[in-house]
């Protein structure tokens, strides 16, 4: 039992190494030729938007809906959905006629 246990160490290290390396280069070629295998979190025009956070966190601040809406879903402290219903600015821009 003694020869045997330092074997299996060994064997099951080898085994653990062999998959990081495949997992990890499985990966690399993925983001290389641009696949991860997920669904994209967000549409490709999101990732090159327009906007940005300025710091701007009220409705009077804002120019259109999409942009208040992009401010709420994406900066921190914004001051715009007081219904919490994640329709920004509903009196000023987001408002349902």
């Amino acid at each position: 039992m003694r020869r045997i246990l330092p074997l299996m160490i060994c064997a099951a290290l080898v085994m653990v190494g062999w998959r990081s390396y495949h997992r990890y280069t499985a990966t690399h070629l993925a983001e290389a030729e641009g696949f991860s295998g997920e669904p994209a979190a967000e549409p490709a025009v999101e990732r090159q938007s327009t906007y940005q956070c300025d710091g701007r966190v009220y409705c009077s601040q804002m120019t259109s809906c999409e942009e208040a809406t992009w401010f709420l879903q994406h900066c921190p402290g914004t001051k715009m959905d007081g219904e919490g219903d994640g329709v920004p600015c509903e009196k000023q821009w987001c408002g349902h006629h």
